[in-house]
């Protein structure tokens, strides 16, 4: 009999743990997941913006484990685990295993603020980028009909919290938005009534975990594209059309775009002390989760605080989610006695900020790079970010006409009843 191994979520470190052990004779691997597609999170501003189509960006579960011979998908959404029965329970069924592995991502945290939590608009999920598109061009729609020029602003003026890189990349393709597509678009507009654009963070530094260099000139760029950005302030509130910010400054908007801060995605059933900070599974220095001898934790669920450059765990990002899916599965492999302990190697960071601007980090150099050519590094590494070659060659072209022609065809309005409640 193969051991069975549930892996609950299938990004980055879910489809590369199943990438590396889906043709093994030892494991029979089950992938659940509580929708039937793979997407690539770093590009949803681009789908919210209308830049991209969601299918460039996605691609589904079952075609793309065909030749995993191991593998099989379940579509559900986790409720809770058993630990003590081996199993889960999902909203449409229970599922065993004889090994656990959680790799279930993040969620918006609203730090408890409820207005915001129901009222502004989250960028975590396809979903999301999707309700953000429609909004936005709902209400450029709807501010060609007003007169009322105040009216007018509080629809197009957009609040972005949080700078770290999808803040920061979002305020610059919708500055960039502003300056072409929407004039042209939106004749009966005139550019003093596009409302403004806010970046709104707490720390001291736009991108704060990157080097000072790519800071300063992050913020030079996005003030010169006209983002007005406040640093070491918070957003406090948002109601009544309006965003408190805690300086004491009140922005009327109806646009509160969240992108201030992720926590794990938890779970009942695990013991209380399994948790660590930002709702982040406890594990050792093999992904093994504190408490249990059958369940892992991978990339933003797992908190691993025994690598000593990282003492407070590793960042909840794509790389190390990668990293740690690769080096669990290769312990899989192996006997048990020759298991690996996972180490971080920290590759760089890169954000965009517009057209032929972006900004890389080189860690173990110490040294950044900014402007073209940060630009075209993020071009290919994102391109070859996407799980196939039919993704990558579409966005690659999608990405050539918009450089060519400043403009894409992506902004309609859809907005699909979903019949299939179960």
């Amino acid at each position: 009999m193969k051991t069975h191994i549930v892996v609950v979520g299938g990004g980055f470190a879910g489809l590369e743990f199943i990438n590396h052990l889906g043709n093994s004779d030892r494991y029979q691997i089950t992938l659940v997941d509580i929708n039937n597609y793979n997407f690539f999170p770093p590009l949803i501003y681009q789908v919210s913006t209308g830049f991209m189509e969601p299918s460039a960006i996605s691609y589904p579960y079952r075609k793309i484990l065909r030749k995993k011979k191991s593998v099989r998908f379940r579509l559900g959404e986790l409720s809770h685990v058993v630990p003590e029965e081996n199993k889960i329970v999902l909203k449409n069924g229970v599922v065993h295993y004889d090994i656990l592995v959680m790799a279930t991502g993040t969620e918006s945290n609203f730090f408890g603020n409820k207005n915001i939590e129901q009222h502004s608009l989250p960028m975590k999920t396809i979903s999301d980028a999707l309700s953000l598109r429609n909004t936005i061009l709902t209400r450029l729609d709807r501010a060609t009909r007003l007169t009322d020029k105040e009216e007018c602003k509080k629809l197009l003026n957009f609040v972005i919290a949080g700078a770290g890189p999808t803040g920061v990349e979002l305020s610059g393709i919708l500055s960039e938005m502003k300056g072409s597509v929407i004039l042209k678009d939106y004749p009966e507009l005139h550019k003093d009534e596009l409302g403004d654009i806010y970046l709104i963070d707490g720390t001291s530094a736009v991108l704060n975990v990157m080097s000072e260099k790519s800071q300063a000139y992050t913020h030079k760029k996005l003030e010169q594209f006209g983002v007005k950005i406040k640093l070491n302030t918070f957003v406090n509130d948002f109601k009544d059309e309006t965003v408190y910010l805690s300086d004491g400054t009140e922005i009327q908007s109806r646009n509160l775009i969240w992108a201030a801060g992720v926590k794990a995605k938890t779970f009942e059933g695990f013991a209380p002390e399994s948790f660590g900070r930002g709702g982040r599974l406890k594990a050792n220095s093999f992904n093994l989760v504190e408490g249990y001898n059958n369940i892992y934790a991978l990339g933003d669920s797992a908190l691993i605080t025994s690598d000593e450059d990282y003492p407070n765990g590793h960042p909840q990002l794509a790389q190390p989610a990668l990293q740690q899916a690769r080096n669990l599965a290769k312990n899989f492999i192996r006997n048990k006695k020759d298991w690996k302990p996972f180490t971080y190697h920290d590759k760089g960071s890169l954000a965009i900020i517009g057209r032929n601007k972006a900004v890389m980090d080189f860690p173990k150099q110490k040294s950044s790079l900014s402007g073209f050519f940060a630009w075209f590094i993020w071009i290919f590494v994102h391109i070859m970010g996407l799980v196939n070659f039919k993704n990558r060659l579409r966005t690659f072209f999608d990405w050539i006409g918009y450089y060519i022609f400043k403009d894409q065809s992506f902004r309609m309005i859809i907005k699909p009843t979903d019949r299939a409640k179960h």
